[in-house]
């Protein structure tokens, strides 16, 4: 008989499958990002800058889109009260920094800060209670002239600038 963890690495995913089962089951009563937030890309393949290297792929943009769309539900968590909803639908973005195949080689699969190529998000934003009524909403138009001063806190995020900008417009927004 075929067990489903029989492989190495069948075992290793099932064993993190149980892990991350115990951590969701042990998880406070609190609602879930993901379940005080919606986001919306819509036309996505027409923003200004998503790419994940210079000749992008559709799979790398929507990473991009995907990862900041799990930072905004880990702040939502946190910064949106139990029983309100977040919708958040963007209509441009813009990550900081841009890719100079010029340099040859591989070079074209990295993604080069610099101030002069600064992170920019357009967006709608709408926040309700339980029964739907509209608390505040807004349109914002963020274009982070100053990002290279911010502090990012994980130097291995990809989108560490971005994720930054978008918690401390939620921290003043939502929060």
């Amino acid at each position: 008989m075929n067990h489903p963890f029989a492989s190495r690495s069948g075992l290793w995913v099932g064993a993190l499958a149980l892990a991350l089962a115990g951590l969701v089951t042990s998880a406070s009563a609190h609602e879930s990002g993901a379940q005080k937030l919606t986001v919306n890309f819509p036309n996505w393949q027409h923003y200004t800058d998503i790419r994940d290297q210079y000749s992008p792929t559709d799979q790398g943009e929507m990473e991009n889109l995907n990862h900041l769309k799990r930072h905004l539900e880990r702040d939502a968590a946190s910064d949106v009260p139990d029983g309100d909803h977040l919708t958040i639908t963007f209509s441009d973005i813009k990550l900081a920094g841009d890719f100079e195949p010029q340099r040859g080689g591989n070079w074209d699969e990295v993604r080069f800060i610099k101030s002069i190529w600064p992170p920019r998000f357009n967006f709608t934003w709408e926040l309700t209670d339980a029964s739907g009524r509209v608390i505040r909403q807004g349109s914002e138009h963020i274009v982070a002239m100053d990002f290279k001063d911010t502090i990012v806190p994980d130097a291995t995020d990809s989108l560490g600038y971005e994720d930054v900008i978008l918690r401390n417009w939620m921290d003043e927004k939502i929060h």
